[in-house]
């Protein structure tokens, strides 16, 4: 895979190092705005974060395309195509180490949600992105004493002190977005919102919202759970609801396969609070039969092998 090979090839060791802080807000109907500073490192800091950052792709074997259910393991990433997201918004802001864009004082750091780390060799550029923990917050600052051991005991250090993990949520290498945790990059990147935006689409297309005696129970079930959003903007990717044969075995089945599905007297499901967990797996398609044990099971994803 391309994604793979130039994320593999790239040249950490001999790499230039920028550190990025990230605020991120939102204006209504609007993509989110990045405003990022950069922060001047010294050597240790920038060979420490080139040695995090070799250490966490040494642990990346193989890339699978991301999926809205699509899970990877400790030693896999996501891909995705970053013109999906807003990772754009981000590189652009890091395009130079500007003076204007440098970090002057302490406000310009705290309350970050994210930071970047920008690896820069020759014409390619690697940027490496984690979202910053509870250390960054004001709240934390005031809520604790930051201490030091040293000879002995425990001194109080005075100058404020920020984590910056040894872990990497995601990377972005040329057009791919390679992520270890889906959860941070949705959040990092507000993909999240792309699936609430996704699923009012499905709600306005009439082959789907026609299928419904009421769709507002099925609408109240999903709010704005990432998971739930998540599944149903998989039901409109995969586009079972269009298949009219699909839908007839449904309604002809259903009890077959345990599912807790109530039609009304034109074919229209009727949903319950009760009912959407099921009507939401069925358009899934993910309950599914074993023709060896004739067991029913739910599945995390239903691909295809033929």
């Amino acid at each position: 895979m391309a994604a793979l090979q130039a994320f593999t090839n790239f040249d950490i060791d001999a790499a230039t190092v920028a550190l990025w802080v990230f605020k991120k807000s939102f204006r209504p109907g609007a993509a989110p705005v990045f405003t990022g500073r950069w922060v001047q490192t010294d050597d240790a800091l920038d060979t420490a974060l080139k040695q995090a950052v070799i250490q966490e792709r040494a642990r990346i074997l193989e890339v699978n395309e991301y999926g809205l259910l699509a899970q990877n393991n400790e030693d896999s990433a996501l891909r995705i195509d970053g013109l999906l997201t807003h990772a754009g918004l981000l590189i652009e802001q890091t395009a130079a180490e500007l003076d204007a864009k440098k970090v002057r004082n302490l406000k310009d750091v705290r309350n970050s949600d994210f930071y970047v780390i920008k690896l820069v060799s020759g014409d390619s550029i690697l940027y490496a992105v984690r979202k910053t923990d509870a250390s960054w917050k004001s709240q934390k600052a005031v809520s604790y004493l930051t201490v030091l051991f040293a000879d002995d005991e425990l001194t109080l250090q005075q100058a404020p002190s920020f984590s910056v993990s040894r872990y990497v949520d995601f990377f972005i290498i040329d057009d791919d977005v390679l992520m270890t945790n889906k959860a941070a990059f949705e959040s990092v990147l507000s993909y999240k919102q792309a699936h609430a935006d996704d699923f009012a689409a499905l709600q306005a297309e009439q082959d789907f919202s026609s299928l419904f005696s009421d769709i507002a129970p099925l609408v109240t079930f999903v709010g704005t759970n990432k998971l739930h959003l998540r599944r149903v903007c998989a039901i409109r990717q995969k586009g079972h609801y269009r298949n009219a044969a699909f839908m007839d075995k449904l309604r002809q089945q259903h009890h077959q396969f345990g599912l807790l599905l109530i039609f009304d007297a034109h074919g229209r499901i009727d949903p319950t609070e009760e009912s959407c967990a099921d009507i939401i797996r069925a358009f899934l398609d993910h309950r599914l039969t074993s023709p060896f044990s004739e067991n029913v099971y739910d599945v995390p994803d239903a691909t295809p092998v033929h």
